[in-house]
Parts: C-alpha cells; sequence; structure tokens
C-alpha cells in the first residue's frame, strides 16, 4: 500500500528528535464504552502536538540547496510550532506567516523555537494564499500541514508505535481535518492489519474533509466556530490526503460543541489530562460510537493530537461556562491544521 516504506523511512529519520508518547489504558473510558481503551498521548509530544512529526520528516528530508533557498509555511498555532521546531534541528529558519488574530501565547511560542513570523490577513485561508505566493516567488519550499507526502509520512509513524504498544489493536478512533493525521495514521494500519477499524472525528461545525468524502469529491464549505480550531477549516482542491480518508476510513462521526466540552472535561476529571478540542472531538465520537465499539473491538486507541489549549478557552470549557469554540474564531474556508 502506498506511503508504508514512506513511514517507515519517516520513522528511523525522525525518531531521534522525537518522543515515543505513551499509550495510556483509560480505566474511566473502558467502562463507559464497553472495551478496554487506550490514550496515544500525542498532547505530550515535543511542541505539544503529532505535528512535530510530520514537519520533521519534511525538513530533515530537504536537500541543501532547499535548505539554503528557506522554508516558508502558514499555520494558526500547532503546525507553525512544528515547523519551527523541525528548522532549529535542521539548521535552518523557517519563515511562518501567521493570521493577525494569532494568538499571542502561540506567536511567542514561534519565536521561541527559532522562526522568523511574519503577518498577513485576519483569516487563516487569506495566510496560506499568502505564504504560498511569497515561497513561490522566492523559490522556496512551500510546507504544507497536510497536502505534502512527507508530512502524511511523518504522521504515519504513530500507527508504528500504536501496533508496538498494543499489538492486539482492534480499532482506532482520529481527528480529521485536512486529513494528514488519519491518512497518515491508517496507510500504515491497514497495510499491517486490513481488518483494523479505523473510525475519523470531525466536529459537526467544521467537517468538510467528511462532507467531501461524502459527497465524492473536495468540497468548499464555510466552518463554523468549534472547540475543535484545530481541525477546523478548508480543503485544498486536489488534495493527496483525499484518497486516504475516502478509501481507508471505514466510518466517520460528528461530535457537537457540547460533546467535545464535556470529552475535554472527561480527560481532566478521569485522567487529568490537558487536551485541545482536536483531541478531545475523537473521545466524543469514541463515546457516541460505544455501540460500535462494545464487544465487537477489542483494545481500541483514540488517538489525543495535540494539549495546545489557551487558557482563557480551558477555564471556560471546564467551568462549563460554553461549549463553542474560541471567541476569536469565524466562519473561514480555509485553514485546516490536521
Amino acid at each position: 500500500m502506498k506511503l508504508f516504506p514512506e513511514i517507515l523511512e519517516a520513522a528511523d529519520r525522525i525518531r531521534p528528535y522525537l518522543r515515543e508518547t505513551p499509550l495510556l489504558h483509560s480505566a474511566a473510558l473502558s467502562e463507559r464504552i464497553g472495551t478496554s481503551v487506550w490514550l496515544k498521548l500525542e498532547n505530550l509530544q515535543v511542541t505539544g502536538s503529532f505535528k512535530a512529526r510530520g514537519a520533521l520528516n519534511k525538513v530533515l528530508g530537504l536537500t541543501e540547496a532547499e535548505r539554503h533557498r528557506g522554508v516558508v509555511t502558514a499555520s494558526s498555532g500547532n503546525h507553525g510550532a512544528a515547523v519551527a521546531n523541525a528548522g532549529r534541528h535542521a539548521g535552518v529558519v523557517p519563515t511562518v506567516f501567521l493570521p493577525t488574530t494569532a494568538a499571542p501565547i502561540k506567536i511567542r511560542k514561534i519565536e521561541q523555537l527559532g522562526a522568523r513570523v511574519e503577518f498577513a490577513g485576519d483569516d487563516s485561508g487569506v495566510t496560506e494564499v499568502h505564504a504560498r505566493a511569497v515561497a513561490e516567488r522566492a523559490g522556496q519550499v512551500y510546507l504544507s500541514p497536510y497536502n505534502d507526502w512527507d508530512v502524511v509520512a511523518g504522521q504515519g509513524t504513530i500507527g508504528i508505535e500504536l501496533l508496538a504498544q498494543c499489538p492486539d489493536l482492534g480499532g482506532a478512533v482520529i481527528s480529521v481535518g485536512g486529513g494528514g493525521l488519519i491518512g497518515g495514521i491508517a496507510s500504515y494500519l491497514k497495510a499491517v492489519r486490513p481488518e483494523l477499524v479505523v473510525i475519523g472525528s470531525s466536529p459537526a461545525n467544521s467537517c468538510v474533509m467528511v462532507e467531501s468524502v461524502r459527497a465524492g469529491r473536495v468540497l468548499d464549505l464555510p466552518s463554523l466556530p468549534t472547540l475543535s480550531d484545530g481541525t477546523a477549516g478548508g480543503v485544498e482542491a486536489g488534495t493527496i490526503t483525499y484518497p486516504l480518508c475516502r478509501d481507508l476510513v471505514d466510518d466517520y462521526d460528528l461530535p457537537s460543541e457540547e460533546e467535545i466540552a464535556a470529552a475535554m472535561r472527561l480527560l481532566f476529571d478521569e485522567e487529568r489530562l490537558i487536551c485541545e478540542g482536536a483531541a478531545a472531538v475523537a473521545v466524543a465520537t469514541a463515546i457516541r460510537q460505544r455501540d460500535r465499539f462494545a464487544g465487537r473491538v477489542r483494545d481500541l486507541a483514540i488517538v489525543l493530537c495535540g494539549g495546545n489549549v489557551d487558557a482563557e478557552t480551558w477555564c471556560q470549557v471546564m467551568r462549563g461556562d460554553r461549549p463553542g469554540g474560541p471567541p476569536q474564531a469565524k466562519v473561514r474556508k480555509a485553514g485546516s491544521e490536521e
């Protein structure tokens, strides 16, 4: 299956720069869902997100000439930090374009990791278009958060760890935005164990890839504000991840904002884990789909893709003040990071 050898190569390339994140058994979720549930803690990954994997694989694999020309990306958070971290290990100072609405804490994190920060537009889609144009004019490498085989292969290394840590794994629930995370993991899992069940999870407020798979083509749809901001936004036309999501994912589920918020609280109350909405959406799906898993799927893994949630949102969710997305969130048509 395509990507299997590339995922193995990626694992060798990035292993010295990453954590092999723990696979934590959750007694609370196991009881609630009716099967043995394991949490893959990518919220504890370097930079606080699985994004470190794909960015490292891409940047470390660049030729000397490509590194010399420079690396450009656009991000509203996790991807930018991951590219900055990868650049630090590869001796490259990447330029990360951010929307003017980016949270100050995310700006500081990217700068602290050594990247050059520039601003363009007040919407992540506008920022991405600008960054691509800058890279093209300068002959620089543009690093997409998901529409790149090297990036997807890097994310797929999570699949290697899952089967090594849980040899009897029967299913996995994975968040879906642009499809890089689930596309990479499913490429490995289905190659090794085709019968393993892979379920994708997107917030009902922003589920462009899911609706595209159901429609049979990539759609251009707006997105509403969501706590799962890491998966929010549009999908590039012609993205390489679309056929992966179409062919390798068994089914999809769309939790509400209330369910995502409840999952964030559950993770903290039961496991003392601080996770962002893009991680909690997968937990919400596992709970919603309990009848699919109970007594049918032995050893279910839920990938907690990141832990980078801002303090204001975190406190509001923990207090139960609101289930919706970040205060600055807008209706948008591009910019998905997962």
